[in-house]
């Protein structure tokens, strides 16, 4: 793809005192490379772009990768590596520090100088293009509309499971290239578990129904939760109240949500709601954190380590409440980093439905 090459020129800027740079990380080679399979790694110079793969994958990669020289090796593995490296007259590299020790190992023994480098392309990957963000809402759009189908089956009586599948099922249909994670429908006391898996567990009355969901578009994902309340049962009055808080800090958060701010900001603006309302030891995790060819990647939206926000940045905001033997709410949103601020991806009804 022609907006790749302004990639690679910011890559090389990134490359300090290292004579070459090598990408092993997947979804980064297909960052950079347009290479939508699942073996190969790249290799940038000062001066050189180069594409390794295996035979399984070398016509693919002649039909998607423009502006690298395409190299298939019986073995793509560090030996690949080693022998580019001697060809080219490589001594210092930089590495992903995400290889593993064994990887490492054998390129220490190749090079004469050799550097794990953190999240460098993960870096770049945080600022959206054009065309990527369009990839985003089209992944929205196939989610949303998967959702509104299979909506009239969470009612009393259906199982947790049954409706995870349902929403599986049409989200393929939808045209969904498979899903970023595994969908979550969590009710009762599972919902206060935030990443509890579908059970064959019946919605029943009064519970609190947390469904989080996505898809994929072009590699690009979205993500996004909805809490929904079944008639009858008891505690509706503190239900409602939770709900009506973690909507309050979904709302401050993307309030704040703009270029110049700091991650930091975002979720203390959404913790600051739950913490007043003393609830704050019942939401743990972070605010939020970006989507993109990983429906996890940064920036994250957290107390922890904080950044400042750029326009074109891609995060979710998703407070929540998870009370024990109660039951818990997330409301999950996908935001836009816009000149104006942030820019709402997501559309489906945040208010209390009671179903």
């Amino acid at each position: 793809m022609p907006f790749q090459t302004g990639r690679l020129k910011s890559l090389r800027r990134r490359l300090g005192p290292l004579e070459a740079f090598l990408i092993t990380k997947m979804h980064n080679v297909r960052y950079l490379t347009g290479f939508t399979g699942s073996a190969g790694f790249a290799l940038v110079t000062r001066s050189e772009n180069i594409f390794v793969t295996d035979f399984r994958y070398g016509e693919q990669a002649r039909k998607e990768v423009e502006g690298w020289d395409i190299v298939v090796e019986k073995s793509g593995g560090p030996s690949a590596v080693k022998r580019l490296g001697k060809k080219l007259g490589i001594r210092s590299l930089g590495f992903e520090a995400s290889v593993d020790y064994g990887y490492f190992e054998s390129l220490r023994k190749s090079f004469r100088k050799v550097k794990p480098i953190k999240a460098v392309v993960e870096k770049m990957r945080a600022v959206k293009e054009k065309e990527e963000l369009r990839s985003i809402r089209k992944a929205v759009k196939i989610a949303e509309k998967a959702f509104k189908k299979i909506k009239p089956h969470i009612k009393a009586g259906a199982r947790e499971r049954s409706i995870a599948l349902r929403l599986e099922e049409r989200l393929r249909k939808e045209g969904s290239g498979g899903l970023p994670f595994d969908i979550i429908v969590a009710s009762g006391e599972n919902s206060a578990m935030p990443h509890a898996k579908a059970t064959e567990k019946k919605l029943g009355p009064g519970a609190l129904v947390i469904i989080d969901w996505g898809a994929r578009a072009d590699g690009y994902c979205s993500d996004m939760t909805r809490t929904f309340l079944i008639k009858g049962g008891k505690d509706i009055r503190r239900k409602k109240e939770i709900y009506s808080l973690v909507l309050r800090a979904n709302r401050e958060a993307a309030g704040v949500a703009a270029a110049g701010a700091h991650t930091r900001s975002i979720d203390n603006s959404a913790r600051d709601v739950i913490k007043k309302a003393g609830y704050g030891e019942y939401f743990g995790h972070a605010t939020g954190h970006g989507v993109g060819l990983d429906v996890h990647e940064g920036p994250g939206i957290s107390r922890q380590r904080s950044v400042r926000v750029r326009e074109g940045m891609v995060f979710t905001i998703e407070p929540g409440i998870y009370v024990p033997g109660l039951g818990g709410v997330r409301i999950e949103d996908m935001v836009a980093v816009g000149p104006e601020g942030a820019v709402g991806l997501t559309s489906l009804p945040r208010r209390l439905e009671i179903i």
